[in-house]
């Protein structure tokens, strides 16, 4: 990433749709270039048109919250009304998955949510309802499939002197370094990603995302939270950061015009609430059953097709849980009302 150090306001810098110019930090930046009127996730083809999550991977992974969904409705009594969420939703396609895998009996008691702030898709099932933000009072469950990651935030650099300084940005993404981090925010680096002396060392600020997290876990009555992501702990914070860009399902510069989403792996441990699990992607799919065996091989001989189909299957259950890829994001488990995470 490229340096300046010109005075804001520089007649030379570009413009974006939504009409900024000059220098932001990060988070503003970012929200509008994300979610503004002419934002990326405003796009008509969506984020499967950019880059491929555990949902667009294999129908396996709607399975899987399937059966936590069966579980959290098993812990809270099987209620008449069964609310399942689908937190920054895309098109849709992980509450579709999840509505199909459903048992008959349990679809039927299902109130499904896509939470989602671009327009509603065509052809979504009407028994859909599509929101802006969560419904208050859920009783089920909410899965937020890499949401947080999206959430913007604040960059931190440590310029020359030592000093933590937050990093602004123009639309092209050339970058400077703007005032020291203080407030809320310090308190934040200091509590969660304390950053050493040295030049050019780099941290995300994650408090938005700790904000957004208590807010959506809020709105649940009963039942669990789930949020699932690119994550690290405090034992292992990047040391430069994970500021990056996506477009057309490849990694590029990040840059703040609209043109590719920017993510930030998400610092769970600090976005748990008291009585929150961390686990591994891996970890949370073994115990909902995917496990990703080969099958045996005799059933090719008695059964050919069925042999294909779940070499098929196993195939996909590696990719979901493989170690240094899916298998490696972070779940963050948060039970409300419930004794345990049911994993």
């Amino acid at each position: 990433m490229t340096h300046e150090v010109s005075a804001p306001g520089d007649p030379g810098d570009p413009g974006t749709p939504g009409g900024w110019r000059g220098w932001r930090g990060w988070r503003a930046a970012a929200e509008d270039a994300l979610y503004g009127p002419h934002g990326f996730y405003r796009r008509p083809e969506g984020p499967a048109g950019h880059f491929r999550t555990s949902v667009h991977a294999s129908p396996l992974f709607a399975g899987a919250v399937a059966r936590l969904l069966c579980r959290v409705d098993e812990a809270l009594g099987r209620p008449e009304r069964l609310d399942f969420v689908d937190m920054a939703a895309g098109r849709g396609e992980l509450v579709t998955g999840v509505l199909a895998a459903l048992p008959a009996e349990v679809a039927a008691r299902t109130r499904a949510y896509a939470v989602e702030l671009a327009a509603r898709p065509p052809g979504l099932a009407l028994r859909i309802e599509w929101l802006p933000t969560p419904p208050p009072g859920i009783t089920g469950l909410l899965f937020a499939n890499e949401w947080l990651d999206n959430v913007p935030l604040e960059v931190a650099e440590v310029d020359p002197a030592g000093v933590p300084r937050l990093v602004l940005v123009r639309p092209d993404g050339t970058e400077r370094l703007g005032e020291p981090v203080s407030g809320p925010e310090a308190r934040w680096l200091a509590r969660w990603w304390p950053l050493p002396d040295e030049p050019g060392l780099r941290a995300e600020i994650g408090l938005p995302r700790d904000s957004a997290w208590a807010s959506t876990v809020a709105s649940v009555a009963r039942g669990l939270a789930v949020a699932v992501d690119y994550a690290h702990t405090a034992d292992a914070r990047p040391p430069f950061g994970t500021l990056a860009g996506f477009r057309e399902g490849r990694g590029t510069a990040p840059v703040p015009d609209g043109s590719c989403d920017l993510t930030a792996h998400v610092a769970l441990d600090a976005c748990a609430l008291p009585g929150a699990r961390l686990l591994t992607q891996r970890a949370a799919l073994h115990a909902l059953g995917v496990a990703g065996a080969r099958p045996p091989l005799s059933l090719a001989s008695t059964d050919p097709a069925a042999y294909v189909r779940a070499l098929a299957g196993a195939g996909e259950a590696a990719e979901l849980t493989a170690p240094g890829g899916l298998g490696d994001f972070g779940w963050l488990l948060q039970p409300v009302g419930l004794r345990d995470v049911l994993l």
